[in-house]
């Protein structure tokens, strides 16, 4: 598949299931891929573009405030993006960013399911501290990173590239594999290189392969069924014909 064929399978992303803590996430099976970033990242904004929907993610009226860790399936149920609960927002409480430390930290280490991280950072303030902490623990959980630049349609073409060099050296630091773009969710700017590392990251190839050859083979029972079904039907109709005959 290419980029094309991946943003038609992502657009078919419908709302799943909201957990508010990390036991009680559904089934831990098939492949997720998780959105983080910071209260005022954009988040929800990435989410509802890539998509194509304009509310599937929505965002709170007052950032930090939505503590929920959201399941959207991409299509087929084994196939998930998931909204991770925005971050570092001062007006959030004390108690209320300790306890979802301690459920980022669960869910990205011990999620056996979560196949990889999309971190979001505004471009003009990106890997802030928290930024970084998640990355540890993605590192931490074995997964691979994809880092959105959000909101690159506000610097010009000279500060993004910088901001995007600047970047890539502190992740490198990191020593943690990683990719990482460029995004406007306003000017809808990077969204192939994203539909590309979705598809991938969620084998997305691979599951709508099986879902045809799952038809496929339906269909060919169905017909078997259907067949042996007339038999007894033509059967009974030469036997008819024959007394008729014999009348």
């Amino acid at each position: 598949m290419n980029s094309t064929d991946y943003l038609k399978k992502i657009h078919q992303t419908s709302f799943l299931m909201s957990a508010p803590t990390f036991k009680l996430c559904p089934e831990d099976s098939g492949f997720e891929v998780a959105f983080a970033g910071r209260s005022n990242a954009g988040k929800s904004s990435a989410i509802n573009t890539i998509t194509h929907q304009k509310q599937l993610a929505r965002s709170s009226k007052t950032p930090g405030r939505t503590q929920m860790i959201n399941f959207f399936k991409v299509g087929a149920d084994e196939a998930r993006i998931v909204d991770l609960p925005g971050y570092g927002y001062a007006a959030v409480p004390e108690s209320m960013k300790i306890k979802w430390q301690k459920e980022l930290e669960e869910y990205l280490v011990s999620r056996k399911s979560l196949v990889g991280l999309v971190l979001m950072t505004d471009i003009r303030h990106p890997l802030k501290y928290f930024d970084e902490q998640m990355l540890h623990w993605a590192k931490d959980g074995g997964l691979p990173v994809h880092v959105l630049l959000t909101k690159s349609d506000k610097l010009k073409r000279g500060a993004q590239k910088a901001a995007l060099l600047a970047t890539k050296k502190q992740l490198q630091a990191l020593d943690l594999p990683f990719s990482i773009q460029l995004f406007s969710a306003l000017k809808k700017e990077g969204m192939d290189e994203l539909a590309l590392i979705l598809g991938e990251w969620l084998h997305l190839a691979e599951i709508d392969n099986k879902a045809k050859a799952d038809d496929a083979t339906s269909s060919n029972d169905n017909a078997d069924i259907s067949t042996q079904t007339d038999t007894p039907s033509d059967t009974a109709t030469t036997d008819t014909q024959a007394v008729t005959t014999d009348e």
